[in-house]
């Protein structure tokens, strides 16, 4: 496979300070004559000449909605990285690479979505500005010399996704690109612009953040790495109709030639779910029209999914673009946006000219995660699950974390603290996690919530996902020394903890009425997810998750000395607890019911009841025994077992996570290749919050956790089950943590590796060893 241009490189950090400490001299510009908020696709082109090769040109670009920038034709860069009108990121680049001697070109693809735009886009209107980082660089700057062109070739498509499809969606519309419209080769350097018209500046010239007055986008450098883009072939034709045959066009080596007037349908097979922009380059075809229509898996007439692999009596259903040749050679159809897929269907059909379909791929998308960990076990089928996992994380990591790369594209508290958890585990990589943190941060509201989903066109508040906020701060500060960025969000972690409090009821000392959207977990209670108790009062389980979080923000308090509002954090945590017990523990059931009324019970809330410590000790694991054994209770879908596996922990019980698997040997069963937002039938084959093992194999399996603030000491507490070998590895601030282990009968050997100058602990059936830097050997 290969990769594509520099999209894969890290941020260049060579910014002229005096950029970010104001107005930028470039403009922001436009295309004139043009509804600036309305739905629009353009061109930007800048020539100019070098006298001589330079060894740097650094330039700072940005857009709303997004951009292509293109140097000589070649394209180098797209962004900006999705955020907010307060912090609208730009991306620094060196096009020194791309550059020559004498004439060159440096050009724009800019466009919005207006109306139709996804939700996880934020926009103020239709803009495009660069700006030089030196003096050779300023020649670039956007101003009114620059030429632009409304692109009418683009029309949008597949707007009704969320009807057809019966299920939320809100991605952004498709492409239909009439390619008679379409100013080909226009990011070239001797295209011919002569009609083009100059751009339009609008009001105000850039501004970084802290600066300026009447703002209409306030910048921030880009803090993550540019997204990788890596040419990907699929592999398989699995049906077609309306030809006698077809050739394997799809490597690139067989043109297809489809005969006029004719109808044609090409199912193909990427075999396992990914996220690409398909890219068809086509030849000849005056008069057709193609719909290339994308799909996680077919469906049956009864609208069920079924096994994954299978296509007999299935039909594909799911958003779609069009692309209609104009009958020249080489056209070449790439939407704007990227796709999720695993099934494409090409549905042709063919005017008066034969259409000749030269090739088609995908370049596989996303952030550009390193693996680094690894794991193996004397069961062999693990490895799966840890290979469909880390697909799984990869498809639903962009810009910022995605919930389901196919349906929403957005970034939720919920999904993003296991998503990040996992990530640091299997890569160390914490820049999307610090976006992530940072993007919730600037989205908090005046009652103190952040939004549930973070960057977002509409608001949506989950109080109980600003729990999970919290609790992702509370990660990032065990996980990373970096106490300066954890401090900056002490205030808001304030704010959160406060608006609870406001919402006491004071006679029980539990959670009162909450409004918003108490959302916990699909299937176990309402259609909404919210349990018993949230909206009218008194919700147990809420109460429970608050006193877990209160815990938590104790701990991040206390690592910044301020030991009377840890002390004050604590002291409300014991309470709630003790209050809950009190209503809502039923002690005949053992359980404890969703709220004081005891009518309705769910595993939930007796995980947080032994999470929180509202119970403990030997009753915590009679609790526990029970809420697994009771089926009569609402059970957890995948989102809640992440939190029922650290119960599981919590109360000694470790050992049984490997036998808990079943969920997940079904999903393979059923043909998917990454793994799916809840139990049959689930609306998305992909959703992060189901790739937990990923993170419980060295976190539980192999033991790996951080027992002191920025993982400066270690802790090692394996929990084999009936595993007689495990070995995992994993990054760490200061290098690399590995464990292995071999069981025999009652005797563990172990060796465990510590990075310089980390130490730490060793836990095993009730003994502690201390475990020292380096190599560590091990016999229990």
């Amino acid at each position: 496979m290969l990769l594509l241009g520099l999209n894969c490189a890290a941020q260049d950090p060579r910014i002229n300070p005096s950029l970010l400490s104001g107005y930028w001299p470039s403009s922001w510009i436009s295309c004139p004559d043009i509804s600036q908020k309305d739905y629009g696709v353009y061109h930007f082109r800048k020539e100019f000449n070098l006298s001589q090769a330079t060894k740097e040109f650094i330039v700072h670009v940005t857009a709303d909605n997004r951009y292509r920038l293109f140097v000589n034709g070649q394209p180098v860069l797209s962004g900006p990285a999705r955020s907010d009108l307060a912090n609208w990121n730009f991306e620094t680049i060196d096009l020194a690479p791309f550059l020559k001697t004498g004439k060159n070109v440096i050009a724009a693809m800019v466009w919005n979505m207006g109306e139709y735009a996804a939700v996880g886009q934020i926009s103020n209107q239709t803009a495009f500005a660069i700006q030089g980082n030196g003096k050779l660089e300023e020649q670039i700057n956007s101003d009114t010399s620059w030429k632009t062109y409304h692109n009418t070739a683009y029309s949008p498509t597949s707007i009704d996704n969320t009807e057809r499809l019966g299920a939320y969606m809100v991605i952004g519309p498709g492409d239909q690109v009439d390619a008679r419209a379409y100013p080909w080769r226009w990011s070239e350097a001797d295209y011919d612009d002569s009609s083009w018209k100059g751009a339009r500046k609008l009001v105000n010239n850039p501004v970084t953040k802290g600066y300026g007055t009447d703002n209409l986008w306030t910048l921030t450098p880009r803090i993550i790495p540019f997204m990788q883009e890596i040419k990907q072939r699929i592999p398989t034709i699995r049906r077609f109709s309306g030809i006698p045959k077809v050739t394997e066009f799809q490597k690139g080596e067989s043109p297809l030639v489809i005969k006029s007037n004719s109808k044609v349908s090409i199912l193909l097979d990427q075999e396992v779910n990914t996220v690409a922009y398909p890219e068809l380059l086509v030849s000849k075809g005056k008069g057709s029209r193609i719909q290339l229509t994308y799909a996680e898996s077919l469906f049956d007439k009864a609208g069920n999914k079924g096994q994954r692999n299978e296509i007999e009596s299935k039909e594909i259903k799911g958003n779609y673009d069009v692309f209609l040749p104009d009958g020249g050679k080489d056209r070449h159809f790439r939407p704007l946006w990227f796709k999720t897929y695993r099934y494409l269907q090409l549905d042709i059909e063919t005017g008066d000219e034969e259409l000749v379909l030269q090739d088609l791929y995908g370049s596989k998308t996303g952030y550009p995660f390193e693996l680094k960990a690894s794991f193996n076990s004397s069961d062999k089928r693990l490895k799966e699950i840890w290979e469909v996992g880390w697909r799984t994380q990869l498809i639903c990591a962009g810009e910022t974390y995605f919930d389901t790369p196919y349906y929403e594209q957005l970034q939720y508290e919920g999904d993003t603290r296991i998503q990040s958890l996992i990530t640091l585990y299997m890569t160390g990589d914490d820049r999307l996690m610090r976006k992530a943190l940072l993007d919730f941060y600037h989205s908090q509201t005046p009652e103190g919530l952040p939004q549930g989903r973070y960057p977002s066109s509409r608001l949506q508040i989950i109080p109980t996902f600003a729990l999970f906020w919290v609790s992702m701060i509370h990660d990032y500060m065990m996980h990373r020394p970096d106490q300066e960025f954890v401090e900056q969000f002490l205030p808001s972690v304030r704010q959160v903890i406060d608006w609870y409090a406001k919402h006491m009821d004071q006679q029980k000392q539990m959670l009162g009425p909450m409004k918003w959207w108490n959302f916990v977990d699909w299937d176990a209670f309402d259609l909404w997810g919210v349990p018993e108790g949230a909206l009218d009062g008194n919700s147990a389980l809420i109460s429970l998750q608050y006193a877990y979080t209160l815990n938590q923000a104790a701990e991040i308090f206390k690592q910044f000395d301020n030991e009377t509002e840890a002390t004050h954090y604590k002291n409300l945590a014991n309470s709630i607890n003790e209050h809950t017990y009190q209503h809502a523990f039923d002690k005949t059931k053992g359980l404890m019911a969703n709220s004081p009324l005891k009518k309705t019970y769910s595993q939930h809330a007796s995980i947080w009841a032994i999470l929180s410590g509202a119970v403990k000790g030997q009753e915590a694991k009679d609790v526990f025994e029970t809420l697994m054994n009771d089926k009569s209770i609402s059970q957890v879908t995948f989102f809640y077992r992440f939190y029922l596996t650290r119960a599981m922990k919590e109360v000694g019980f470790a050992d049984r996570y490997y036998g808990s698997l079943d969920p997940w040997w079904t999903m393979l069963d059923l043909g998917l290749t990454t793994f799916a937002e809840k139990p049959e039938p689930t609306r998305t084959d992909s959703h992060a919050w189901s790739s937990s093992p990923n993170y419980d194999f060295l976190a539980t399996i192999c033991g790996i956790m951080p027992s002191s603030p920025g993982f400066k000491t270690v802790l090692v507490e394996p929990a084999l089950g009936e595993l007689t070998e495990a070995e995992g590895e994993m990054p760490h601030p200061d290098g690399l943590i590995s464990v292995k282990l071999k069981k025999k009968k009652d005797k563990l050997n172990a060796e465990v590796v510590l990075p310089a100058g980390v130490t730490g602990h060793f836990k095993y059936k009730g003994k502690t060893l201390s475990l020292q830097s380096g190599l560590n050997k091990i016999a229990i």
